[in-house]
Formats: structure tokens, C-alpha cells, sequence
């Protein structure tokens, strides 16, 4: 079983487990010693990528902030997760747009500030996936 320790005095997670630990501030997370300085994206085989928000940055004017759109949730048709998790970031500020809600409503599908979802994350024993967010 995985520990998690939150320290709300400076948004730090950190989650103890066998595999190594996870840990995310403003502007990176941390997986198995390995720091990102960018969102990510955990597939259900639990290799990471970067999150490829490119063609998502022509929403940031409608949304003020370049939202998850539903081109970023393809990988999920291929993996069908059991559970997919959502990390809106530190303060939970990452807009989804409704096609990527209408996408996400056919998973069982966890959307919070990216610390609560290490949280949720700790003791999944089911099949996943997560989109985190690193920022605000």
C-alpha cells in the first residue's frame, strides 16, 4: 500500500509506494525519481508522455487557458482505462472543453486539483489512465 503525505503549506504531494514515489508542486511532477516540467499524461501501462496541447492553444482565448480538448483524449478508445483521472492542476484552474466532458462521461472519470488526484491515484488497483496538469 502507498502513503500519501500532503504539505498544504506549499501545494507539495508526495505518495510512498513500492514502485517509487510521486510528487508535484507548481510546475512539475515527479514519477519514480524522473521530474516533469510539463503536463502528462499516465497510460494504463504506466509509461508517461507529454501531453500535446498544440492544437488545444487556439481555445485559450475562449477558455483563458489552453483546455484539455477532446483531440488529447484519443488514447483512451485504444487503452480503455477502467478509471480515468483528471489533475487540474494545483489550484484546479485547467478548463475541459464539453466535447472532452462528453468523451470522459463514458469512463468512470475523477476530475480534481492535480494533489487531490495523487491522492485518489494512491490506491487504484484498477486499470488507468491520467491527464495531470502541472501548473495552476
Amino acid at each position: 500500500m502507498a502513503k500519501i503525505m500532503m504539505c498544504p503549506e506549499d501545494k507539495e504531494s508526495v505518495m510512498m509506494g513500492s514502485d517509487g514515489d510521486l510528487k508535484s508542486r507548481y510546475g512539475w511532477i515527479e514519477i519514480d525519481h524522473v521530474r516533469y516540467d510539463h503536463d502528462i499524461i499516465i497510460h494504463t501501462n504506466r509509461s508517461v508522455s507529454k501531453r500535446s496541447k498544440k492544437k488545444s492553444k487556439k481555445l485559450k482565448n475562449h477558455y483563458g487557458h489552453t483546455p484539455l480538448a477532446e483531440h488529447e483524449l484519443s488514447f483512451i478508445s485504444d487503452e480503455q482505462p477502467s478509471v480515468i483521472y483528471i489533475g487540474t492542476g494545483q489550484y484546479g484552474d485547467l478548463p475541459i472543453t464539453t466535447e472532452s466532458h462528453g468523451i470522459l462521461r463514458h469512463f468512470e472519470t475523477f476530475i480534481r486539483p492535480t494533489p487531490e488526484i495523487l491522492s485518489l491515484m494512491e490506491d487504484e488497483s484498477r486499470s488507468f489512465a491520467a491527464v495531470i496538469h502541472v501548473s495552476c
